[in-house]
């Protein structure tokens, strides 16, 4: 499907961004794998050589331009191009409400979130232009739809995605590039985890918010990524897609 084409994937060591990084080499995808830390296993590494599949891993600090740029240089070195990309990487930062959320909280995660998303599209829009065609998804929340109490920058930086995202859409529509956002609901990873601190009661309270009564899984997410990159969505750009099982129609 993917067969000679690169997909680059950022927050690629866990949750979502690893099971994205194995969707595409499932589908015959070269896959760029870039994140902050490797996972101490190598587990996403280790999944897509298991399939014979081939990767290169990128350690990137998304909201620095220097790396972000060594990053695209080292995919472009190794494969040559840039088909896909999946600017997933991001942090939820302190839990705290609007008041009480620190300076250095509010710019630490805008900076990942946001501006990592920015600074990603910035450098990978370039060479999709080169070649005449490229799919980007971006990766918000339902966060990005809704408001949720105690999360003021998160919140924020997932709303502004969705901007972002909307207005990159229009600017390459005529370029052969879409451009996408993902809007996942709870998915099972760790940064849930982190949320609930893996109380039993806490996540319960997650799951009967959830009109499917259970959390999502990181491949649910995935699935809808590589559709979004794929020619079955090719009249598609500017959108946001929920894959947050029925959160947002309650």
């Amino acid at each position: 499907m993917f067969n000679t084409q690169v997909a680059l994937i950022t927050g690629g060591s866990f949750g979502i961004g690893r099971a994205t990084a194995v969707a595409f080499a499932k589908r015959g995808a070269s896959v760029v794998v870039a994140d902050l830390i490797e996972d101490k296993e190598h587990i996403t590494m280790k999944e897509i050589a298991a399939m014979e599949g081939n990767a290169i891993f990128i350690q990137c600090d998304v909201s620095k331009a220097n790396d972000v740029t060594s990053m695209i240089n080292k995919a472009l070195s190794t494969y040559g191009r840039l088909d896909f990309a999946f600017n997933n990487a991001g942090i939820e930062g302190t839990l705290a409400a609007t008041h009480d959320c620190t300076q250095d909280n509010w710019e630490k995660v805008l900076a990942v979130n946001l501006t990592g998303t920015w600074l990603c599209m910035k450098h990978e829009l370039p060479h999709m232009q080169r070649q005449g065609k490229g799919a980007i998804v971006n990766c918000s929340s339902v966060a990005g739809l809704m408001g949720f109490p105690g999360m003021p920058a998160y919140v924020a930086s997932k709303h502004a995605i969705i901007g972002l995202t909307r207005t990159a859409a229009l600017e390459n529509a005529k370029q052969g590039i879409r451009i996408n956002a993902v809007c996942p609901g709870v998915i099972q990873t760790p940064m849930i985890d982190r949320v609930t601190g893996k109380d039993k009661t806490a996540e319960q309270r997650f799951i009967d918010m959830e009109p499917m009564g259970r959390f999502g899984k990181p491949e649910e997410v995935a699935e809808a990524v590589v559709w979004l990159c794929s020619d079955a969505a090719s009249f598609i750009t500017g959108h946001a897609l929920t894959v947050d099982g029925g959160w947002l129609a309650t």
